[in-house]
C-alpha cells in the first residue's frame, strides 16, 4: 500500500475512534439521566393497596333488607 493511503486510513480510523468515544460518553450520560429520571419521578411511591372485600353476615343482610324495604315503602307512599 502506498504511504499516503496508509496515512489516510490511519487518520480516518483515528477520527472514527474519537467519534466512537464521544458517542459512548453521550450514551452513558443519557442512560444515567433516564435511570435517575425513573426513580426521581416517583420517589417513595408504593404499589396501590387492593381493597379487601367486606363480607356481611346473614343478620346484617337481613337488617339491610328490612331498612331498604321500609325506605322504598315510604317512597312509594308519597
Amino acid at each position: 500500500m502506498p504511504d499516503t493511503v496508509q496515512k489516510a486510513l490511519t487518520k480516518a480510523l483515528q477520527q472514527l475512534r474519537t467519534q466512537r468515544s464521544a458517542i459512548d460518553r453521550r450514551i452513558t450520560a443519557l442512560e444515567t439521566i433516564v435511570t435517575a429520571g425513573r426513580s426521581a419521578s416517583r420517589p417513595g411511591r408504593r404499589a396501590a393497596k387492593t381493597r379487601k372485600k367486606r363480607k356481611m353476615s346473614a343478620s346484617q343482610r337481613q337488617a339491610v333488607s328490612r331498612r331498604m324495604k321500609a325506605y322504598w315503602a315510604k317512597r312509594r307512599a308519597k
